[in-house]
């Protein structure tokens, strides 16, 4: 399969082991109105279309793209592969839907995948080039909102297993170290224009970041427009994470603005019924 024409190969400075990309509508064969690169599994698009979809993922990426069972949490998965064993025999390996916000990989064979259809895709890579992630940032994610551990969201506790990785290979890594070495993409999301959201929301990330009220536009009645890209930017600077590329809140960044090119759940699935979803890899080769 030929990389359909507006999938987007991350700009960022990746050391040369790392991959990325992100899909749009275009490749697939599911029909409206999951047309048609659709590779949601819950959405109530024809399971047969879904498999060749994911197949066509695999193919382009060549490693085999995890899909998980992403619940606006904060959990991170670290991945496992079949075909990671130097022994050449078949080990474990972690299923598609398995419970997870974020995952982690240091081994060649997979790749970490998030799905989006307006939440914000954020992708990790380590300079050494030996550690990878991506991480599912809705807002409850993004805000930790119900985490295990107060004002620790999906960014948090990914960068927390990105320093875990990188201290077994290198024990004196600190958390700060760690983040000065780790590069950050943020892929395209409802964007600033479109996000509109209760005081509740508003609340949930100033109350942890005052300087978070910036993301957040009174519109009346007591709604906001949130800058979700902006708030996960701050989130990434507070945990000294500042090489950051991609999404700038810019309209080419909206999945909101662009049906033609972006599955929106917020658009598309009280008027449609449902919809599709996109997805960003990361993976070593």
């Amino acid at each position: 399969m030929a990389l359909p024409y507006d999938w987007i190969v991350p700009e960022w400075d990746a050391p040369p082991p790392v991959r990325a990309l992100f899909t749009s509508r275009s490749g697939g064969v599911s029909v409206a109105p999951f047309d048609s690169f659709n590779l949601g599994d819950h959405v109530c698009d024809e399971p047969a279309a879904v498999a060749h979809n994911r197949a066509q993922l695999a193919q382009v990426v060549g490693q085999r793209p995890v899909f998980l069972q992403q619940v606006h949490g904060t959990a991170v998965v670290g991945l496992q592969s079949a075909t990671s064993r130097p022994d050449g025999l078949t080990g474990a390996h972690t299923p598609d839907g398995t419970v997870g916000d974020a995952c982690l990989s240091t081994l060649r064979g997979v790749a970490c995948t998030i799905m989006v259809a307006d939440c914000l895709p954020v992708l990790f890579a380590h300079a050494s080039g030996t550690v990878v992630a991506a991480a599912h940032a809705g807002w409850r994610g993004l805000a930790g909102a119900g985490a295990p551990v107060a004002g620790q969201g999906v960014l948090e506790t990914t960068m927390a297993a990105l320093v875990a990785a990188v201290q077994v290979a290198d024990p004196a890594a600190t958390p700060a170290s760690v983040a000065q070495h780790t590069m950050a993409w943020l892929g395209p999301c409802i964007g600033p224009e479109a996000f509109e959201v209760g005081p509740e929301v508003r609340e949930a990330f100033v109350a942890q970041q005052p300087a978070a009220y910036r993301a957040f536009v009174p519109v009346g009645g007591g709604k906001f427009l949130a800058n979700l890209q902006a708030l996960a930017r701050g989130r990434l600077a507070a945990m000294g994470v500042t090489r950051v590329a991609g999404n700038d809140g810019t309209a080419a960044w909206c999945t909101f603005t662009q049906p033609s090119r972006f599955f929106s759940h917020r658009r598309d699935a009280a008027r449609l019924g449902s919809t599709g979803r996109m997805a960003a890899c990361i993976w070593l080769v």
